[in-house]
Protein backbone atom coordinates (compact mmCIF):
# COMPACT_ATOMS: atom_id res chain seq x y z
CA UNK A 1 0.00 0.00 0.00
CA UNK A 2 1.36 3.43 -0.96
CA UNK A 3 1.01 5.63 2.10
CA UNK A 4 2.77 8.89 1.28
CA UNK A 5 5.19 11.09 3.26
CA UNK A 6 5.26 9.43 6.67
CA UNK A 7 6.64 12.37 8.67
CA UNK A 8 4.02 14.68 7.21
CA UNK A 9 1.20 12.25 8.01
CA UNK A 10 2.48 11.63 11.54
CA UNK A 11 2.81 15.36 12.21
CA UNK A 12 -0.73 15.97 10.98
CA UNK A 13 -2.08 13.23 13.25
CA UNK A 14 0.21 14.31 16.10
CA UNK A 15 1.18 10.70 16.76
CA UNK A 16 4.18 8.47 15.87
CA UNK A 17 2.07 5.99 13.91
CA UNK A 18 5.03 4.76 11.84
CA UNK A 19 8.18 3.13 13.20
CA UNK A 20 10.14 5.73 11.25
CA UNK A 21 8.58 8.47 13.37
CA UNK A 22 9.08 6.73 16.71
CA UNK A 23 12.26 8.67 17.34
CA UNK A 24 13.59 11.48 19.49
CA UNK A 25 13.77 13.71 16.43
CA UNK A 26 10.04 13.35 15.81
CA UNK A 27 9.23 13.85 19.51
CA UNK A 28 11.21 17.09 19.58
CA UNK A 29 9.53 18.40 16.43
CA UNK A 30 6.10 17.67 17.94
CA UNK A 31 7.09 19.40 21.18
CA UNK A 32 8.02 22.53 19.22
CA UNK A 33 4.73 22.30 17.34
CA UNK A 34 2.81 22.06 20.63
CA UNK A 35 4.52 25.20 21.98
CA UNK A 36 3.51 27.14 18.87
CA UNK A 37 -0.07 25.91 19.20
CA UNK A 38 -0.23 27.04 22.82
CA UNK A 39 1.06 30.51 21.93
CA UNK A 40 -1.63 30.84 19.24
CA UNK A 41 -4.37 29.59 21.51
CA UNK A 42 -6.15 26.19 21.46
CA UNK A 43 -7.95 25.10 18.30
CA UNK A 44 -11.11 23.20 19.01
CA UNK A 45 -11.77 20.14 16.88
CA UNK A 46 -15.26 18.94 16.12
CA UNK A 47 -16.36 15.49 17.28
CA UNK A 48 -16.17 14.37 13.66
CA UNK A 49 -12.63 15.75 13.37
CA UNK A 50 -11.48 13.89 16.48
CA UNK A 51 -13.04 10.66 15.26
CA UNK A 52 -11.43 11.06 11.84
CA UNK A 53 -7.98 11.55 13.37
CA UNK A 54 -8.32 8.46 15.58
CA UNK A 55 -9.43 6.44 12.56
CA UNK A 56 -6.43 7.58 10.58
CA UNK A 57 -4.08 6.82 13.48
CA UNK A 58 -5.36 3.25 13.70
CA UNK A 59 -5.38 2.74 9.93
CA UNK A 60 -1.83 3.95 9.42
CA UNK A 61 -0.55 2.06 12.47
CA UNK A 62 -1.59 -1.22 10.83
CA UNK A 63 -0.66 0.03 7.32
CA UNK A 64 -4.12 -0.60 5.91
CA UNK A 65 -5.95 1.00 3.00
CA UNK A 66 -9.21 2.78 3.73
CA UNK A 67 -11.15 -0.11 2.18
CA UNK A 68 -9.32 -2.76 4.21
CA UNK A 69 -9.74 -0.86 7.45
CA UNK A 70 -13.41 -0.03 6.92
CA UNK A 71 -14.10 -3.70 6.17
CA UNK A 72 -12.63 -4.68 9.53
CA UNK A 73 -14.71 -2.05 11.32
CA UNK A 74 -17.94 -3.05 9.62
CA UNK A 75 -17.26 -6.70 10.41
CA UNK A 76 -16.73 -5.80 14.07
CA UNK A 77 -19.92 -3.72 14.17
CA UNK A 78 -21.91 -6.56 12.60
CA UNK A 79 -20.61 -9.11 15.12
CA UNK A 80 -22.42 -10.38 18.19
CA UNK A 81 -19.64 -9.56 20.66
CA UNK A 82 -18.45 -6.20 22.00
CA UNK A 83 -17.40 -4.10 19.03
CA UNK A 84 -14.14 -2.53 20.23
CA UNK A 85 -12.53 -5.77 21.49
CA UNK A 86 -13.67 -7.50 18.30
CA UNK A 87 -12.07 -4.82 16.12
CA UNK A 88 -8.87 -4.97 18.16
CA UNK A 89 -8.79 -8.74 17.73
CA UNK A 90 -9.27 -8.50 13.97
CA UNK A 91 -6.43 -6.00 13.61
CA UNK A 92 -4.02 -7.74 15.98
CA UNK A 93 -4.81 -11.19 14.58
CA UNK A 94 -3.39 -10.39 11.15
CA UNK A 95 -0.39 -12.57 10.33
CA UNK A 96 1.84 -9.63 9.43
CA UNK A 97 1.03 -8.01 12.78
CA UNK A 98 1.86 -11.24 14.62
CA UNK A 99 5.21 -11.49 12.82
CA UNK A 100 5.91 -7.96 14.05
CA UNK A 101 4.61 -8.63 17.59
CA UNK A 102 6.95 -11.58 18.14
CA UNK A 103 10.02 -9.59 17.10
CA UNK A 104 10.69 -11.56 13.95
CA UNK A 105 10.57 -8.29 12.03
CA UNK A 106 11.49 -4.92 13.51
CA UNK A 107 8.73 -2.98 11.70
CA UNK A 108 5.23 -3.74 10.49
CA UNK A 109 6.23 -2.91 6.93
CA UNK A 110 9.11 -5.37 7.24
CA UNK A 111 6.74 -7.98 8.66
CA UNK A 112 4.35 -7.48 5.75
CA UNK A 113 7.13 -7.89 3.23
CA UNK A 114 8.44 -10.95 5.06
CA UNK A 115 4.98 -12.50 4.95
CA UNK A 116 4.04 -11.58 1.39
CA UNK A 117 7.31 -13.04 0.11
CA UNK A 118 6.35 -16.41 1.57
CA UNK A 119 9.00 -16.65 4.29
CA UNK A 120 6.48 -17.46 7.04
CA UNK A 121 4.55 -20.64 7.74
CA UNK A 122 1.46 -21.30 9.83
CA UNK A 123 1.26 -24.84 11.18
CA UNK A 124 3.97 -25.85 8.73
CA UNK A 125 2.19 -24.46 5.66
CA UNK A 126 3.56 -21.50 3.73
CA UNK A 127 1.29 -18.46 3.94
CA UNK A 128 1.96 -15.37 1.83
CA UNK A 129 -1.17 -13.42 2.73
CA UNK A 130 -0.41 -10.66 5.29
CA UNK A 131 -4.09 -10.40 6.24
CA UNK A 132 -4.31 -14.12 7.10
CA UNK A 133 -6.04 -14.36 10.48
CA UNK A 134 -4.30 -16.49 13.08
CA UNK A 135 -6.21 -18.63 15.56
CA UNK A 136 -5.50 -20.04 19.00
CA UNK A 137 -3.15 -23.00 18.69
CA UNK A 138 -1.50 -21.83 15.47
CA UNK A 139 2.27 -22.19 15.24
CA UNK A 140 4.08 -19.39 13.40
CA UNK A 141 7.52 -20.28 12.01
CA UNK A 142 10.04 -19.33 9.37
CA UNK A 143 9.90 -21.44 6.23
CA UNK A 144 12.76 -23.95 6.19
CA UNK A 145 14.01 -22.71 2.82
CA UNK A 146 14.12 -19.14 4.11
CA UNK A 147 15.72 -19.69 7.51
CA UNK A 148 19.29 -19.34 6.23
CA UNK A 149 18.64 -16.13 4.31
CA UNK A 150 20.39 -12.93 5.53
CA UNK A 151 16.93 -11.57 6.35
CA UNK A 152 16.78 -13.93 9.34
CA UNK A 153 20.32 -13.48 10.57
CA UNK A 154 19.98 -12.63 14.24
CA UNK A 155 16.26 -13.47 14.29
CA UNK A 156 16.65 -15.66 17.37
CA UNK A 157 18.39 -12.85 19.24
CA UNK A 158 15.76 -10.30 18.17
CA UNK A 159 12.98 -12.53 19.45
CA UNK A 160 14.84 -13.16 22.70
CA UNK A 161 15.06 -9.43 23.35
CA UNK A 162 11.44 -8.76 22.40
CA UNK A 163 8.46 -9.04 24.75
CA UNK A 164 5.41 -10.43 22.93
CA UNK A 165 1.81 -9.81 24.07
CA UNK A 166 0.39 -12.27 26.59
CA UNK A 167 -1.60 -14.14 23.93
CA UNK A 168 1.55 -15.26 22.11
CA UNK A 169 4.28 -17.58 23.42
CA UNK A 170 7.61 -17.41 21.61
CA UNK A 171 10.46 -19.89 21.30
CA UNK A 172 13.53 -17.89 20.16
CA UNK A 173 15.68 -21.00 19.80
CA UNK A 174 13.29 -22.51 17.24
CA UNK A 175 12.41 -19.07 15.85
CA UNK A 176 8.71 -19.77 16.20
CA UNK A 177 5.70 -18.72 18.20
CA UNK A 178 2.42 -20.27 19.33
CA UNK A 179 -0.88 -18.41 19.60
CA UNK A 180 -2.04 -19.33 23.11
CA UNK A 181 -5.06 -17.05 23.38
CA UNK A 182 -7.02 -14.29 21.74
CA UNK A 183 -5.80 -10.70 21.33
CA UNK A 184 -6.95 -8.82 24.40
CA UNK A 185 -7.27 -5.10 25.05
CA UNK A 186 -5.65 -5.84 28.40
CA UNK A 187 -2.47 -6.82 26.54
CA UNK A 188 -2.29 -3.55 24.66
CA UNK A 189 1.05 -1.83 25.19
CA UNK A 190 0.39 1.41 23.31
CA UNK A 191 -2.28 4.06 23.37
CA UNK A 192 -1.76 5.73 20.00
CA UNK A 193 -5.45 5.68 19.10
CA UNK A 194 -8.91 5.32 20.61
CA UNK A 195 -10.92 2.54 18.99
CA UNK A 196 -14.13 3.79 20.62
CA UNK A 197 -13.88 6.97 18.55
CA UNK A 198 -13.09 4.87 15.48
CA UNK A 199 -16.35 2.95 15.94
CA UNK A 200 -18.24 6.22 16.45
CA UNK A 201 -16.80 7.54 13.18
CA UNK A 202 -18.18 4.60 11.19
CA UNK A 203 -21.47 4.54 13.10
CA UNK A 204 -22.47 8.06 12.10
Amino acid sequence: MIIGPKYKIARRLNAPVFEKTQSQKFALSQARKSKKSVSRGPRQKSAYGEQMIEKQKARFTYLLSEKQFSNYVRKAIAGKDSTVPTLFGLLEGRLDNVVYRIGLATTRSGARQMTSHGHVTVNGKRVNIPSFRVSEGDIISVREGSAKKPLFAGASERMRNFTPPIWIKTDPEKIQAVIIGKPSMASRTDALFDLNLVIEFYSR
